[in-house]
């Protein structure tokens, strides 16, 4: 009887110490798994909205709740699953107590039957009937309290599943409304960039617009301006062919011998003082193409002339392409 006993001692104990560690080990997956799934839940979400990163800088808030939520639950159901194991240790070492209680008082029965059993070989056999009902009765007894122990294990934890249900529905509720409310904000964002870069397109158009507009009413007053002084430029070279030529028809004409015309004014000058030490009037006159040297003025074209003749026939002065020109002075022109 006393073997029975400690075998069935040992078989609460063990089956105690396996529906603790299933609990515990449970407890564990549904963690991990809540761990594993909001990061998986937030790539699936990423994949199908490949706008999401504007839903998020818009919502980062929503997604700042969930999230506390999410740890909130997360926190919450590792508190009530420690919460249970203590509760189940506590249930196991109350069972454990109550069958060492339990077997103390029959291994003391058992020990005093034993002493009786020695003091006196007559011991009737409805004692012994008795002992073995009464055995019987505890055994029946233990199992039932271990069947209620596991009705109320079962019961407990059928209540825990439900109470994570239902909050797990609850986080899926409110992950769906966070989600609808981040695509209602995208979309509003997603408007507003719209409406204002249409916009700016149009305030650039009309700015282009204004620009090419400006620019075509510039380049049109340069082409005036351009217009206008080239017809003044025109105006004035005309005016000073007029000029020109009515002093060349009507004006004071001066005759004048031209003898040379030098590269530069060193060699202007050493022609001139040829002439000016013949006793010549020398007048040097600067064009295009060199230094002009005329000697007169003269009086007519006839004396002219005559100091052509003179200064081609002076062998001592070497100019033999002397000729007479009728010139008028730049400060008469």
């Amino acid at each position: 009887m006393n073997n029975k006993q400690r075998w069935m001692g040992g078989v609460v104990l063990l089956s105690g110490g396996v529906l603790l560690a299933a609990l515990l080990l449970k407890g564990k997956e549904e963690i991990h798994q809540n761990e594993v799934q909001a990061p998986a839940a937030a790539v699936e979400t990423s994949q199908k909205n490949p706008n999401s990163a504007a839903g998020l800088t818009v919502d980062v808030e929503t997604e700042k709740r969930l999230l506390e939520a999410q740890r909130q639950a997360r926190e919450k159901s590792v508190a009530e699953q420690e919460a249970r194991a203590a509760e189940f240790l506590a249930m196991q070492q109350q069972a454990e107590a109550d069958a060492a209680r339990k077997a103390a008082e029959e291994y003391a029965e058992l020990n005093a039957r034993r002493s009786a059993q020695q003091s006196s070989d007559n011991i009737p056999p409805e004692l012994i009937e008795d002992q073995a009902a009464k055995d019987k009765r505890i055994a029946e007894d233990k199992l039932a309290a271990q069947k209620k122990l596991e009705q109320q294990k079962a019961a407990q934890l059928k209540a825990d599943q439900a109470k994570q249900e239902s909050a797990r529905k609850s986080a899926d509720t409110e992950k769906e409304a966070a989600e609808e409310k981040r695509k209602a904000e995208r979309l509003a964002a997603e408007k507003k960039l719209a409406a204002e870069k249409k916009d700016a397109e149009k305030k650039a158009a009309e700015k282009k617009a204004a620009e090419k507009q400006a620019a075509q009413a510039k380049r049109e007053a340069e082409d005036k301006q351009k217009a206008e002084a080239k017809r003044k430029e025109d105006a004035k070279k005309k005016a000073e062919a007029e000029k020109a030529r009515d002093l060349l028809e009507n004006g004071d004409k001066q005759w004048m011998v031209q003898v040379a015309l030098a590269a530069n004014e060193a060699n202007a000058d050493a022609v001139a003082s040829k002439l000016k030490a013949k006793g010549y009037r020398v007048t040097k006159s600067p064009t295009s193409k060199g230094i002009r040297i005329m000697v007169g003025p003269s009086k007519d074209r006839e004396a002219a002339d005559s100091a052509r003749k003179k200064i081609t026939s002076d062998a001592s002065l070497g100019m033999k392409s002397a000729w007479v020109i009728d010139w008028v002075p730049l400060d008469k022109r």
